[in-house]
């Protein structure tokens, strides 16, 4: 059984601090939008820290994540420098895609972070192909892939978990259950709500938990993920949760009313944890303190290298349009 399910201050506090990060960083990037040094679409993640920090909490470096546009949190947890990443919000070419991607398409093949996807459900086809191909060729090694409930509805979700299922790959399907895709209540665009259920028709294992609680998350990902590095097959967990900003900077929120979103809040992830260690005597009011001056002194450093970078030069912009040639008088070889 995976080993972060045996849970002690250090972790419980580990786990505050990444989810603390994703938070502050947003917050910095909404200020820095509106200062107009970010452009471009910017999608936030806050209130759903705790399915990124828990689920990626629970993988390996040989793991491979495929995200979706609002992949800001799974970046980070997963390890995504976050100068690299505040530098491409800034479309610098320090940036972990050079400055190409911005946003909404964060990538680090180092780590293994295959995007940051823009199109709804177009990762998981992809992380269908990764995980086929680390089943050939990279033993053990499995797949995450972070979708919203909106994807369910796209034909890419249901072709992915019936090959999933048929060719048993080892996929791990996470679903973001916010309630809201984009600006569609869940219960108008779907007959059945309980996206876990929806594995049954692909005789896939499932399961569903409380996203707002970091901790049941990586519970149930660990879970699931030692099923799946066994070869039990692809596995859904869907992770209800909620989005506390608009899902968009572009968006007026007409669809939901100020009440939901404060009750929600009252279920704030970063602070019901911070609460519980607190009450629970697994972190003092110091240590909680010296890690949140920490998470701002790493998000200054990261604003200040991306405003340090510089932007890619006009001439080289036609690169990695298509790929380099590859010298005649060295076959094989990589330019």
């Amino acid at each position: 059984m995976n080993a972060k399910l045996h849970l002690d201050r250090a972790r419980l506090q580990q786990l505050y601090r990444e989810m603390l990060r994703i938070r502050r960083f947003e917050a910095k990037c909404v200020e820095l939008y509106q200062a107009q040094k970010i452009r471009g679409f910017l999608h936030l993640y806050d209130g759903q820290e705790a399915v990124a920090v828990g689920v990626v909490g629970a993988l390996e470096p040989r793991d491979a994540v495929v995200a979706t546009y609002r992949e800001h949190g799974q970046a980070l947890a997963r390890g995504v420098p976050m100068p690299a990443l505040m530098a491409e919000m800034f479309g610098k070419e320090q940036g972990c895609s050079r400055g190409r991607g911005g946003s909404m398409h964060v990538f680090d093949a180092a780590r293994r972070f295959f995007g940051g996807n823009a199109i709804v459900g177009g990762g998981l086809p992809l992380a269908a192909g990764i995980a086929m191909a680390d089943a050939r060729l990279r033993a053990g090694a499995i797949t995450a892939c972070f979708f919203g409930e909106g994807a369910v509805t796209e034909g890419a979700f249901h072709e992915t978990m019936n090959l999933a299922a048929l060719w048993r790959l080892p996929l791990l399907l996470v679903c973001e259950n916010n309630l809201y895709a984009m600006g569609t209540p869940l219960a108008d665009a779907e007959s059945q709500t309980a996206i876990h259920l929806k594995a049954q028709a692909y005789r896939m294992a499932a399961q569903s938990v409380d996203g707002m609680d970091v901790v049941a998350v990586e519970a149930a990902a660990a879970r699931a993920v030692d099923r799946v590095r066994a070869g039990g097959g692809p596995f859904l967990l869907e992770c209800r949760t909620y989005r506390f900003r608009a899902h968009s900077m572009f968006d007026a929120q007409g669809y939901r009313t100020a009440d939901e979103v404060e009750a929600w809040r009252r279920r704030d992830p970063i602070e019901c944890l911070r609460r519980w260690m607190l009450d629970t005597r697994q972190a003092g009011e110091t240590a909680l303190a010296a890690i949140e001056q920490g998470v701002d002194q790493e998000i200054a450093a990261a604003v200040a290298f991306a405003e340090a970078g510089t932007l890619e030069p006009v001439e080289a912009l036609e690169r990695f349009v298509l790929m380099d040639s590859v010298p005649q008088e060295q076959p094989g070889a990589l330019p």
